[in-house]
């Protein structure tokens, strides 16, 4: 068998996506925030697109501009008609209203660059910046500044700093923190003990029961249960098994619920106090608001600059177009480029107006009277109507908000599984959890309900739902199980 190359021409089909529609796909999930980006670094690059009110205003002003430089023109040249500059007598009577004029022409007689307007800008005071927040290693490591003087205990408690978490605790063990800085697990404990007393206590520790004892003997609580239940109970106290707890310490359950008031009091996570959250704010994309009984859409364009083709560069164009072709030919590509960009924001913004148009038609009820009237709602069904590809509907409900008179929600919220119920209809599994939150708000506290029976009184409601999708709604809501509900209310009776 012998290799030979050759040349074939063979037909196939396959997904080409042309640069239009490219840039349409990656302008839909953007906010509009980012969109202002991605139109900031479009007008940088493609002088075809300009903004439409910047542009009148700056023709108006071009205009203006050029009247007044003709006036100065020829106001300039009516008053040096009498004066000569190469004389020391000039015609005007006296030396003061010579050099008052001559001072007010410096700008025109000149032969450097002089700016027209020089801006007077102000000294910023210090108490107005704003510095960066300490993070938890900067306030530890400040702090060992000032306890540890000999440099090799300051570079081991630098490091030890290092190793410490978010929450305030130390990845590593002991002995890998001696075996990574070539000393003594002695050593480095004798530096962790102090840098557990720094501010926030408890930073350093191995583990929670460390970090509570630690603050329990900074704040010289020399209570002996108390000790013991952080010593000793832990698991059970995760567990809220406060009978069995008191079983093992031998204490009432009054006196157990009053040590665990005083344990609450204990930062579990010290390195938490410094932890740098971010706010984020959301900008709706979308305004529904109710007029006249009719339900109404717009999209939030505040910020959006308005762009259209520039008339000065299709002028530009135009000339090019009778001898420079090489003029030509980049005035065409980007003339090309500008009106790809303005179809792709079009037809982004027509796109999201149909989405959201069939989420309010769809979702009405829910607009008007609240949760439990919400509908199960899917990407297909949404897709199927609009006349895109379900991907696509993906990308416009991605980062989008909708601001209604009910809130803000992002319109991620709207898609969820939908249930059966009991005479066939579609049911929210968003107003199932709601149901569930409210039955467990309702219950005896002396008989908290498990999840067989949250199930049997929703189906009592035509609401068919397994066991398991009870108990997977429940953990999706924050709620804990019977029996640790029941455990907490008893140790409320107690006391």
């Amino acid at each position: 068998m012998t290799l030979k190359q050759r040349l074939d021409q063979r037909q196939v089909q396959k997904l080409v996506l042309a640069p239009a529609l490219q840039q349409a796909i990656k302008l839909l999930p953007l906010t509009n925030l980012e969109l202002i980006e991605v139109i900031d670094e479009e007008l940088a690059q493609n002088p075809m697109i300009e903004i439409e009110d910047e542009a009148r205003e700056g023709a108006a002003k071009d205009s203006e501009t050029v009247a007044a430089e003709e006036a100065g023109v020829k106001n300039r040249d009516s008053l040096l008609e009498g004066l000569s500059l190469e004389s020391t007598e000039p015609k005007l009577a006296g030396d003061a209203a010579a050099d008052n004029l001559l001072s007010g022409f410096q700008e025109y007689l000149d032969e450097g660059f002089r700016p027209h307007f020089t801006e007077s800008r102000d000294a910023v005071s210090l108490e107005n910046t704003i510095s960066r927040t300490p993070s938890l290693w900067d306030h530890l490591n400040w702090q060992a500044s000032l306890t540890f003087f000999d440099p090799a205990d300051r570079e081991l408690a630098e490091r030890i700093i290092g190793d410490i978490n978010d929450d305030g605790y130390l990845s590593s063990t002991i002995e890998e923190l001696a075996r990574l800085n070539q000393t003594t697990a002695e050593k480095v404990e004798a530096v962790r003990a102090k840098i557990k007393t720094f501010d926030p206590v408890g930073c350093g520790s191995l583990d929670l029961r460390e970090a509570l004892l630690t603050q329990m003997d900074y704040l010289q609580l020399q209570d002996d249960l108390a000790r013991r239940i952080v010593g000793q109970g832990l698991p059970l106290l995760e567990k809220s098994d406060f009978v069995q707890l008191a079983r093992v310490l031998g204490a009432s359950l009054a006196e157990i619920r009053e040590r665990i008031d005083l344990i609450k009091t204990l930062d579990p996570a010290p390195g938490r106090k410094y932890t740098e959250e971010k706010t984020s704010y959301v900008v709706p994309d979308i305004i529904v608001d109710k007029e006249d009984d009719e339900w109404t859409i717009a999209l939030n364009d505040e910020g959006l600059p308005r762009l259209h083709i520039s008339p000065y560069y299709r002028q530009l164009l135009a000339k090019a177009a009778a001898g420079e072709p090489e003029a030509y030919r980049f005035l065409k590509d980007r003339l090309k480029k500008a009106l790809w960009f303005l179809r792709s924001l079009d037809q982004r913004n027509r796109t999201i107006y149909k989405v959201a148009k069939f989420i309010v038609d769809r979702q009405k009820e829910f607009f008007e009277k609240g949760i439990d009237y919400i509908k199960p709602l899917t990407l297909m069904e949404i897709a199927q109507d609009v006349g895109v590809h379900e991907s696509t509907v993906g990308r416009v409900v991605a980062n989008k908000f909708m601001m209604t008179p009910r809130g803000v929600f992002s319109l991620k919220y709207f898609f969820h599984k939908s249930l059966q119920g009991s005479y066939g209809e579609d049911v929210s599994s968003l107003m199932v959890k709601d149901r569930i939150r409210k039955l467990v708000e309702g219950e005896a506290a002396d008989h908290p309900l498990s999840d067989i029976e949250i199930g049997q009184l929703l189906g009592r409601e035509n609401l068919r739902i397994a066991r398991r999708t009870v108990a997977k709604y429940r953990t999706q809501l924050g709620i804990e199980p019977s029996h640790i509900r029941k455990r907490k209310s008893v140790m409320e009776e107690k006391a």
